[in-house]
């Protein structure tokens, strides 16, 4: 294990969330295609799925705000070492944290840093931030990328021990770039077919 557990539970959910943009790349470099996190359904998937616990809003400005702040996480993330640590100090600052250790559900201790009742955006960005908090202090900020495809802005949590992870979980990125790597290699392994003058028997 690179971090704590619930550092590492912390950022794989805020990169879900980063993720839930849309991720493709057009040929100008302008992501397109689904977002995931478009309706309150789709928030309460989220949610769920990476049990956050506290009270909700369930309307639609709870959804704007968790919008808002999966942009701020994504800045945050792939910032550079001084600038991610002046943005988490403000996401800090601006929601008071004060880190208490606490045990619910089937959660052993670990750390919140803010009440149940604060609204879920600031919850979750309370939480990133304290974990890539972990990140910046652990000089292993190089685990947070660009997924490697050329079509692709998602991004990768590279939780590996020799941090050779590429490619994102979001599609086929790591797939379709084996086969094309595949592809190149053939290519370059057969030799040309080239026509074969036939002459006329005498």
């Amino acid at each position: 294990m690179v971090f704590s557990h619930d550092t590492e539970v912390a950022l794989v959910s805020a990169v879900n969330l980063i993720n839930t943009a849309p991720s493709s790349l057009t040929t100008a470099g302008t992501p397109q295609g689904q977002d995931s996190l478009e309706t309150l359904p789709h928030l309460d998937d989220f949610v769920q799925r990476e049990q956050y616990s506290g009270l909700r809003a369930h309307n639609r400005e709870e959804l704007v705000a968790v919008r808002v702040m999966r942009d701020e996480l994504r800045s945050m993330f792939t910032a550079p070492e001084d600038d991610a640590v002046a943005q988490v100090n403000a996401l800090l600052s601006r929601a008071t944290a004060v880190p208490q250790l606490v045990k619910h559900d089937h959660w052993d201790w670990h750390l919140h840093a803010t009440a149940p009742a604060a609204p879920l955006a600031l919850r979750i960005g309370v939480e990133a931030a304290m974990a890539l908090a972990d990140v910046i202090r652990s000089k292993e900020l190089e685990r947070l990328k660009v997924c490697d495809a050329p079509d692709c802005c998602a991004l990768v949590l590279d939780l590996s021990r020799n941090r050779s992870r590429r490619y994102c979980d979001t599609g086929n990125c790591g797939n379709r770039a084996h086969v094309a790597a595949y592809r190149r290699r053939k290519s370059r392994a057969t030799p040309p077919v080239t026509d074969i003058p036939v002459g006329r028997g005498t």
